[in-house]
């Protein structure tokens, strides 16, 4: 007599991803000059005091967790007189060694365009003067070889068909619909080449389902963490630095098997930046 048993099937256990980071060079600039004299943003009150050596010590913790990752940073020179010059991020968008110049909304900001063009000048970058208005990596975000725009407070969707040609790559429009998310960075953090953290509420309905389309398995952030800036965050590919009090989507990324490094900059949230905000990076 024989007893016909069947095996157990177990079932597979989920594929952890593996995350690789990858070295990066940026741009920063030292916030020496840093205070907060007029409103461009709701997150400006010029009648708040900030504190510009506070500043300089958040922000150089900053500076010594890319030097920490390996990341080769570079400084331009802050000038007395443009106080939002820290949030490099602003200064242009740069890949293949072209350097597509920022082009500033508000007057406040505008002299920052040709400083950090002269500084893509003298240190070997292709230089391309933007015609349109834009506001370099605030609003342009590249993801593999697709590039996401941001428009509705600062660039001009003119300035996406402008990049499209200079970066010879696809340019998505989306538009922002809410003052507090003025810039891209703000409303979406790139993780790596196919992998993205939005704020759903900070888009119209047309770009939350292109977002939805394109990133199915994209970490929907918290109202609460993006009211922080916790998007405005910097990735290599593994490590993701981040608002410290972005406490959610700090869990979301390790269960996505990142590394979240927290770091604070509270008052230089007092000009409407944060992490990505202070960082550009320079693609050769």
């Amino acid at each position: 007599m024989s007893i016909n048993s069947a095996a157990p099937v177990l079932a597979e256990e989920p594929a952890v991803p593996v995350r690789i980071a990858t070295k990066r060079t940026v741009l920063m600039c030292k916030p020496q000059f840093f205070t907060v004299v007029y409103r461009i943003n709701p997150w400006m009150d010029p009648a708040l005091p900030t504190d510009t050596s506070l500043a300089v010590k958040q922000w150089q913790t900053l500076y010594d967790a890319y030097i920490g990752l390996g990341f080769d940073v570079h400084l331009i020179d802050p000038i007395d007189g443009l106080p939002d010059m820290v949030y490099a991020a602003n200064g242009g968008f740069v890949i293949d060694n072209q350097a597509y110049g920022a082009k500033f909304t508000h007057v406040e900001r505008q002299p920052e365009g040709p400083a950090y063009m002269d500084w893509f000048g003298a240190n070997g970058f292709d230089v391309r003067v933007p015609v349109e208005t834009n506001e370099g990596e605030g609003d342009f975000l590249l993801v593999g070889d697709v590039i996401l725009a941001g428009t509705g407070f600062r660039s001009d969707s003119n300035s996406h068909a402008e990049l499209s040609i200079i970066a010879g790559r696809p340019v998505i429009t989306l538009r922002l619909i809410n003052p507090s998310f003025y810039h891209l960075d703000t409303a979406i953090a790139v993780l790596d080449d196919t992998n993205i953290a939005y704020l759903p509420s900070a888009f119209d309905a047309p770009s939350l389902a292109s977002l939805q389309e394109r990133y199915p398995d994209a970490i929907i952030v918290t109202e609460e963490d993006a009211a922080i800036l916790g998007l405005n965050s910097y990735s290599d590919g593994y490590n993701v630095v981040i608002a410290a009090r972005a406490k959610d989507f700090e869990r979301q990324l390790r269960a996505r098997s990142y590394n979240p490094i927290g770091v604070d900059l509270s008052e230089l949230l007092l000009g409407g930046g944060g992490v990505k905000c202070c960082t550009l990076e320079l693609r050769r």
